[in-house]
């Protein structure tokens, strides 16, 4: 999902340091108003950008779902947009900020591990004193984890920048960096969205999805939107298994569950022991609304409605001692042998 952009000559990318070029993430103007809530964090920020106040480092934290990217997407228009309004989001820097081909928005990325590896890091910080290609400013983008040893050779470019160098860090802890590094950072945290926000945006973008399935992903979300989002759109997606499995079980019919477990003993260990515990969740979930909070799945309601607490409690442990059963290199054929017997 990258394409190399070319650099003037001179001008050489690092390895490990991508010219941005992810799917754009707007298709319309962005602006602020584009980022939900967060209504006093976007207001301190236009009224900084209007004074010409541009801190040349932001921490932007908050747990996954938050809106950290979206928010260093539009901070870093703003930055490098023409416009008397930023973002404007139809000046030609915003334009190619938003079709990810802007040379002077770069992201500092490491894929391959958890943490971004010291050596992209200090690539990355050799190529901040390279002149900005076109714009008045450079933009770096650091959305992942950085480690002790990666934090200090970042510190040393953030002690003393070139005027032009923005750098936005994301996290979703800021306890995780170093206070050295923080102390150089202008914080921002997001803020979960008002319920009204969040389901308002849920119906938006799921029209199909049935109303308690909304207000379910949105009480469990926490108020994050992303995370929401994700809840739902793993909702719609169930494998064939599950769906037998959940229907015998509902039915309390013992020859549909050989059925779906025979087939499964040929299966490998890592791929059974994935979906057993995608059922140990499902009873887990089932469980919890008969506590009083809303399933999410379909399955989890059909399951919580079909069987008593205790009797999902008691396929919960099974299905747990069958996952513990698998990891313990127990064959894949009497792991799903003992189900059918332990669930008969």
């Amino acid at each position: 999902d990258r394409q190399e952009v070319n650099c003037p000559k001179g001008k050489r990318d690092h390895p490990g340091v991508h010219r941005r070029a992810r799917p754009p993430v707007y298709r319309d103007i962005m602006n602020f108003e584009t980022l939900l809530g967060n209504e006093q964090l976007k207001k301190e920020l236009s009224a900084s950008l209007r004074k010409g106040n541009i801190s040349h480092c932001y921490l932007i934290s908050g747990p996954e779902g938050s809106g950290k990217r979206t928010l260093a997407k539009l901070l870093a228009s703003a930055v490098l947009c023409r416009g008397e309004q930023k973002p404007c989001g139809v000046c030609q820097p915003c334009r190619k900020l938003r079709e990810g081909s802007h040379p002077d928005f770069i992201t500092v990325e490491d894929p391959e591990h958890k943490n971004v590896a010291v050596r992209v890091i200090r690539e990355a910080r050799a190529d901040v004193f390279v002149v900005p290609n076109e714009s008045e400013r450079k933009v770096y983008l650091f959305p992942q984890d950085m480690g002790v040893e990666g934090q200090n050779a970042l510190l040393k470019v953030l002690e003393e920048p070139p005027s032009y160098a923005v750098f936005l860090i994301l996290t979703d802890n800021a306890e995780k960096l170093l206070p050295t590094v923080r102390s150089r950072c202008r914080e921002l945290k997001m803020k979960a969205l008002p319920q009204d926000v969040l389901l308002g945006q849920l119906k938006r973008e799921f029209p199909e999805a049935a109303p308690e399935d909304i207000a379910s992903a949105a009480e469990r979300s926490g108020g994050w939107l992303g995370q929401a989002k994700k809840a739902l759109e793993e909702g719609v997606s169930v494998d064939p298994q599950t769906e037998s499995f959940v229907d015998a079980f509902c039915r309390r019919d013992g020859l549909g569950l050989a059925q779906t477990l025979v087939p499964m003993e040929k299966w490998k260990r890592d791929a059974l022991s994935e979906i057993l515990q995608s059922w140990l969740e499902l009873t887990e979930e089932a469980l919890a609304e008969r506590s009083g909070r809303p399933a999410l799945s379909p399955l989890a309601r059909a399951l919580s409605q079909s069987r008593t607490p205790s009797e999902l409690l008691e396929i919960s442990q099974t299905l747990r001692k069958a996952n513990d059963y698998t990891m313990s290199n127990v064959s894949p054929a009497a792991v799903c042998g003992w189900l059918v017997w332990a669930l008969r």
